[in-house]
């Protein structure tokens, strides 16, 4: 296989002592590929000129078989030892010399016929390996960029060039009611660490009515929304259909000081344990309630994140419903029900437990003045 740096393979036939082609004018070996003859760039080293008086005899002994034979002779009168190798017409005669006089095979006319044999294979040598290069076939040495030259043809980055990057589509998050509609991940016999987290921010109470001012704490690890859940309590609480209604109340978010009641969101087993302190149990039925010995209203997380039979896929209004009905009681509101079959319940009803009672069949609704 042909070197790309123009020295031939190993096993192809060399010049003797390594030489350089010599050019003849012309251009009988051709152009330069990208270089005419005559044109500036690399030269090639010329051939010595013969010295005065006549080639040295240790060059033409060199050449000839019995210069250093016992019974060899050297070069005949006359005989240019330097003429072309490709005059052929001007040597004499298979097994006579330029005198008519018999030669032993493998004498002068064998050497340099050897050597314009040398010459020409390593030329051919040359122009392959030229041309190998130009097609870019892959080779050993070819299939690797020689410094400076750029990638090679297998390099992974060309693969790429020129072809579209795909785009990746921006992540839209989502909106306050996608995420109220979804329901979350909790076990129902969850019971955490007790220990809570207050919601940094204020969110002003928008009305002008009596003002409660409340916090939001929410438990940790309990792996939920906190800001979700913040953000529900507010918009619920000063809707018109809610404890707002008609301008009577309004309510505020702080994060800091002393405020009216604390909305709590916890795991059951904290929530039980909170609510336990007033008196109330609410292990059945998992639910939550209003700790009204205590500062704080309690949100069950289970129920908050997988909601109830009676809603079925309607968590966003479940949600609303645990809100008004919790806080509700914190007002100084008392359960009550329906008393007509098909009437909306009351936000005051148990509706996580029922809504139907003695033969009555109440529809789901999350808001103490739902027809505002």
């Amino acid at each position: 296989m042909p070197r790309f740096d123009g020295t031939p393979a190993h096993g192809m036939p060399r010049v003797r002592g390594g030489h350089p082609e010599q050019r003849e004018s012309g251009g009988g070996w051709g152009e330069l590929r990208g270089q005419a003859e005559g044109t500036t760039g690399t030269a090639l080293p010329r051939q010595r000129q013969a010295p005065p008086g006549g080639p040295r005899q240790d060059y033409v002994s060199a050449f000839d078989e019995g210069g250093d034979v016992p019974g060899g002779r050297g070069a005949s009168a006359g005989e240019d030892p330097y003429a072309s190798v490709t005059q052929w017409d001007a040597r004499p005669p298979a097994g006579t010399d330029h005198g008519g006089q018999p030669v032993r095979k493998g004498g002068k006319g064998k050497a340099f016929t050897g050597i314009a044999a040398a010459a020409v294979t390593t030329v051919l040598a040359v122009v392959v390996t030229g041309q190998v290069t130009d097609r870019g076939e892959d080779t050993s040495v070819g299939a690797q960029s020689a410094p400076g030259t750029g990638r090679g043809v297998h390099d992974a980055a060309s693969r790429g060039e020129g072809r579209p990057t795909p785009s990746t589509p921006p992540i839209v998050p989502l909106t306050y009611e996608q995420k109220m509609g979804e329901k979350y991940a909790l076990a129902p016999g969850l019971d955490g660490s007790g220990k809570f987290d207050a919601i940094p921010g204020i969110d002003k109470a928008p009305g002008k009515g009596q003002k409660f001012t409340y916090r939001v704490d929410v438990e940790q690890g309990l792996g939920l929304d906190g800001e979700l859940f913040a953000q529900a309590v507010y918009k619920t609480l000063n809707d018109e259909r809610s404890w707002a209604h008609g301008g009577g109340r309004t309510f505020e978010r702080i994060h800091s000081g002393e405020p009216d009641f604390v909305i709590t969101l916890a795991s059951p087993g904290t929530t039980a344990d909170w609510c336990a302190k007033s008196g109330l149990d609410t292990t059945e039925d998992n639910v939550s309630c209003d700790s009204a010995s205590t500062e704080r209203v309690m949100i069950n997380a289970y129920r908050w994140a997988q909601g109830s039979k009676t809603y079925g896929d309607e968590i966003h209004a479940y949600r609303q419903m645990l809100i008004n009905h919790e806080v509700g009681h914190r007002l100084g509101f008392h359960h009550v029900t329906c008393d007509k079959d098909g009437d909306l319940a009351p936000v005051m009803q148990q509706q996580t437990k029922f809504l139907d009672h003695d033969g009555v069949s109440c529809r789901p609704n999350p808001w103490a003045y739902p027809k505002s």
